[in-house]
């Protein structure tokens, strides 16, 4: 099970660095959308290379953040009962819900996108509108996203299991230690 929590270490301090740099993704998403409009309204110049950059950039945001996201435990979720429940029926639920519909989709849309990827790629595919950018890097996005995704289920899935075995606190629950410390720490011990 140590080789199975070094891994899972691995995978969540792989996406805790891709979603910290997305913060700054979010930035330059902001400026390129106030640039566009700005250069839109006050100087009618408009372009739709711009535009799709900004598509492309919220994407980027969205689908390469969805394993932080899973890893810091704020995506979506029905609280009404969940919160209600012990923290083992916690556990339980999470393994089960990871287990047939989690990992499933996220794998199949992984494996599914691959091939659109690809066909963009060899065809060197770019937009249908007049200066739209080349297709490829937006549609390699689905299937990183979503291997991150699943990645990060499989990091969850070890943790959930190892709590319920006592071999480590609770991975719901919010700690003090960060994740860098959490990683030399463990190395130190080594």
């Amino acid at each position: 099970m140590q080789f199975l929590l070094s891994l899972s270490r691995l995978i969540d301090a792989m996406n805790e660095r891709i979603g910290r740099t997305m913060y700054w993704l979010v930035l330059v998403m902001v400026l390129v959308s106030s640039g566009n409009a700005t250069s839109r309204y006050l100087f009618s110049i408009a372009s739709n290379a711009w535009l799709e950059l900004q598509w492309y950039l919220f994407a980027a945001v969205f689908l390469l953040c969805s394993g932080y996201t899973l890893r810091h435990n704020e995506h979506i979720r029905i609280d009404v009962i969940f919160g209600h429940l012990s923290r083992r029926a916690q556990m339980w639920i999470d393994i089960f819900g990871t287990l047939f519909f989690l990992l499933p989709i996220a794998i199949y849309i992984t494996w599914l996108s691959w091939p659109v990827f690809m066909n963009a790629w060899n065809s060197n595919e770019i937009s249908g509108s007049a200066g739209g950018l080349i297709r490829w890097p937006a549609r390699l996005l689905v299937p990183a996203g979503f291997c991150l995704l699943s990645l990060q289920g499989v990091s969850e899935l070890i943790k959930r299991i190892a709590f319920l075995q006592g071999l480590i606190p609770d991975p719901l629950g919010k700690h003090a230690v960060p994740l860098e410390l959490e990683i030399a720490r463990d190395e130190a011990a080594k």
